[in-house]
This record gives C-alpha cells, sequence and structure tokens, in this order.
C-alpha cells in the first residue's frame, strides 16, 4: 500500500483550485476506499434569490393555492419548480 501525502492546509478556495489542478489527487487520497452515493443529511443546500414576473392572476391563483395548503407561496413555488424539473429530467 503506497504512503499517502497530507492534503495541505488551504487559505482559500482560489489557493486550492490552483493546488488540485497541478497535483494528482491519488497521491493524496485512497479513492478505492470512496463511499459511492454518499448521504449528506446536515448539509443546507445553498440558495440564489431571483425575480420572476408573473401577471397578477398568476400570483393570486398561488397566493389561494398555498393559503389552502398552509404553506408560503414562495415555497408552494419552489414545490411546483423541483416537480416539473424531476418529471422533465425522468423523460430526457
Amino acid at each position: 500500500m503506497k504512503k499517502l501525502k497530507a492534503i495541505p492546509k488551504f487559505k482559500n478556495e482560489d489557493e486550492e483550485d490552483k493546488f488540485w489542478s497541478t497535483h494528482d489527487s491519488t497521491e493524496y487520497i485512497d479513492w478505492s476506499k470512496a463511499i459511492i452515493n454518499p448521504t449528506f443529511p446536515n448539509l443546507k443546500l445553498s440558495t440564489k434569490t431571483i425575480t420572476i414576473r408573473v401577471s397578477e392572476s398568476m400570483l393570486n391563483s398561488l397566493k389561494m393555492l398555498a393559503n389552502k395548503k398552509d404553506v408560503p407561496y414562495q415555497s408552494l413555488v419552489k414545490i411546483f419548480l423541483d416537480e416539473k424539473i424531476r418529471k422533465e429530467t425522468r423523460t430526457v
């Protein structure tokens, strides 16, 4: 079994990116011990704020639906988008 090198500490992401673009990760990591399809139950997904324009009637309909489901309308929009994206990516 080959001796692995220690992964250096990086000051920032740019420094780390430069390092890995010029070094072979197999000298630092034993990929044979990698977990396939790991789960990260405590990982908080990063989010990005966006702005979309919708008609007032669509917004009112969203708000009424959200009220019936007892969720904020923005959350309902995310649920609808997620459902549609999952459906569309399954058929591709």
